[in-house]
C-alpha cells in the first residue's frame, strides 16, 4: 500500500501561482509513476499531469501545458505541481495518484490505469 497526501493548495487570485506537494509513504517502491488530476464542480476528473519514477518523462494536460510544471525528489518521496500563470478555470480539487504499471503511450492519461490516490487538496483562483 501506498498512502498520498497532498498539501499546498488555497486561494489565489487569477495569474498567481502555487505549489502543490504530494508525501508518498508505505511500498513506495512499487511505484513507476505519479500523476496528478483535478475535479472542478460539476465536471468529470481531468487529467493534469503525470512524472515517471527517475523524472525523465513528464507528460501533461492541453489545459495546463506551459503554465504548470511536475517534478519529484525522490529523496523526500514527493511529488510536486508548480502552477504558474493560474486562471479562474483552474479552479479545482487536485488529487495526486500513483501508478504501479508503465506505459509509454499516453497511459498515465486515464483514472484507470493509477493504483493508490490521496485525498485532494483544494485550489481556488478568483477573478
Amino acid at each position: 500500500q501506498v498512502q498520498l497526501v497532498e498539501s499546498g493548495g488555497g486561494l489565489v487570485q487569477a495569474g498567481g501561482s502555487l505549489r502543490l506537494s504530494c508525501a508518498a509513504s508505505g511500498s513506495t517502491a512499487s511505484s513507476r509513476a505519479t500523476g496528478w488530476f483535478r475535479r472542478a464542480p460539476g465536471k468529470e476528473r481531468e487529467f493534469v499531469a503525470a512524472i515517471s519514477w527517475s523524472g525523465g518523462r513528464t507528460y501533461y494536460g492541453d489545459s495546463v501545458k506551459g503554465r504548470f510544471t511536475i517534478s519529484r525528489d525522490n529523496a523526500k518521496n514527493t511529488v510536486y505541481l508548480q502552477m504558474n500563470s493560474l486562471k479562474p478555470e483552474d479552479t479545482a480539487v487536485y488529487y495526486c495518484a500513483v501508478s504501479k504499471r508503465i506505459y509509454y503511450s499516453g497511459g498515465y492519461y486515464y483514472t484507470e490505469n493509477y493504483d493508490y490516490w490521496g485525498q485532494g487538496t483544494q485550489v481556488t483562483v478568483s477573478s
